[in-house]
């Protein structure tokens, strides 16, 4: 593959790139602790979104017609490099533009994509996630929830769990069981819920990291509109699936661990050992060395996909792969950096003294769950195993 972009690539990046150096300073410090500092923080996350939406930069890839920009497969790359060259993230505000939108684009009606699209584009409306239960979280398809007939409407009635920034959200994308009796994998149809409904409770979680990010939530009664089932009634799983592919494309890439790499060498050389810093013993310099070579392979592990792609050709394994070898390299990082902190690993987030305020210990904490979310590694390791490598099933 050839990796140099073309001029109409590079227009683009020159674009971007001018429009960051004059827009950056609207960005929010880091998303990693977003949930951790509130509903402040979350609302900082919209100012930036809208920002990015008034230069239609919120999801440059979407179709012009729905404020997007049209932007190839390259050009996503190129944009991707230009916030990590700004030191910049995209806004966190949910599953918008990153799951339901692609999602919707791909299953909607007509009606339905002029009706949410363009709040989406605008920031204006806030989308979560509902999917896994308390009884269904790897076996997603044995979920309970139900959605019953009544006229022109559904009526809802059950739980879900891990929902991320659910006290936030205006919308959710819901997995219901609408016929009972088909197998489980069947009988499931795709729902956008108003989470201003009647009957809606959402429960923050409180996590290890002291973050609020994800949440209980409960549908009693909820009387949900037939207008917004996405897909056919009964076969909301393969909606499900696309929605799921959406996810895992954005798991475990290698652009967070590179830039954790070199953090770990600013933190290295800020901490004394032995009259020295840390980064004066060859063996750390060495450990460094090996995460950066791990996190280079899984470049080109995306590479791979990418190349895919242009070719017009299905997604392949690559995504499971980046998923469960991004989030293990991630946490192997952060214990590493445990190591490297001795006695302050001990000092939480934003604790007085705490190295870094309290970052490293943060991700630590958090660093397990990447292996669960988006499908546990577990999974990840039957789809490679099955699918990949042919074996049979556990």
């Amino acid at each position: 593959m050839d990796f140099n972009f073309n001029p109409e690539d590079e227009a683009f990046r020159m674009e971007f790139r001018a429009w960051l150096d004059a827009n950056k300073q609207f960005a929010p410090r880091s998303r990693e602790m977003l949930m951790a500092e509130g509903k402040n923080a979350f609302e900082e996350q919209k100012r930036w979104a809208r920002k990015m939406a008034e230069g239609r930069w919120l999801a440059p890839n979407w179709p012009v017609q729905y404020g997007g920009r049209g932007a190839g497969i390259l050009q996503t790359i190129v944009y991707n490099e230009e916030l990590a060259r700004a030191g910049v993230a995209a806004p966190m505000i949910g599953m918008g533009t990153t799951m339901f939108g692609p999602t919707l684009l791909h299953w909607g009606t007509e009606e339905q994509k002029q009706r949410f699209i363009p709040p989406i584009m605008k920031a204006e409306e806030v989308w979560c996630q509902g999917y896994s239960e308390p009884g269904a979280g790897s076996d997603l398809a044995s979920l309970q929830t139900r959605a019953v007939e009544d006229g022109d409407y559904f009526v809802v009635n059950g739980q879900k769990v891990w929902t991320t920034i659910a006290q936030y959200a205006d919308w959710i994308f819901l997995l219901v069981r609408t016929d009972p009796d088909a197998p489980k994998h069947k009988g499931i149809s795709y729902l956008m819920v108003d989470m201003h409904s009647p009957g809606v409770t959402a429960r923050p979680l409180v996590q290890i990291t002291g973050n609020r990010g994800f949440n209980e939530v409960f549908f009693e009664d909820v009387r949900v509109p037939k207008k917004n089932l996405v897909g056919e009634k009964n076969q909301g799983w393969q909606v499900a699936i696309t929605t799921l592919m959406f996810e895992r494309s954005g798991g475990g890439g290698d652009r967070g661990v590179l830039m954790q790499c070199h953090e770990l060498v600013e933190l290295a050389k800020s901490l004394p050992r032995n009259g020295a810093s840390a980064w004066d013993d060859a063996s750390v310099r060495q450990k460094i060395a090996e995460f950066y070579c791990e996190a280079t392979a899984l470049r080109y592990t995306g590479y791979r996909q990418l190349t895919r792609r242009l070719k017009g050709m299905p997604p392949g394994p690559e995504g499971s792969m980046m998923k469960l070898c991004g989030t293990e390299l991630n946490l192997r990082i952060q214990l590493f950096a445990m190591e490297l902190l001795g006695p302050y690993s001990q000092l939480e987030f934003n604790a007085p003294f705490a190295v870094d305020k309290g970052k490293w210990s943060f991700r630590m904490l958090a660093a397990r769950g990447g292996t669960i979310a988006a499908g546990s590694n577990q999974i990840q390791h039957n789809i490679i195993g099955e699918r990949v490598l042919g074996l049979p099933k556990g």
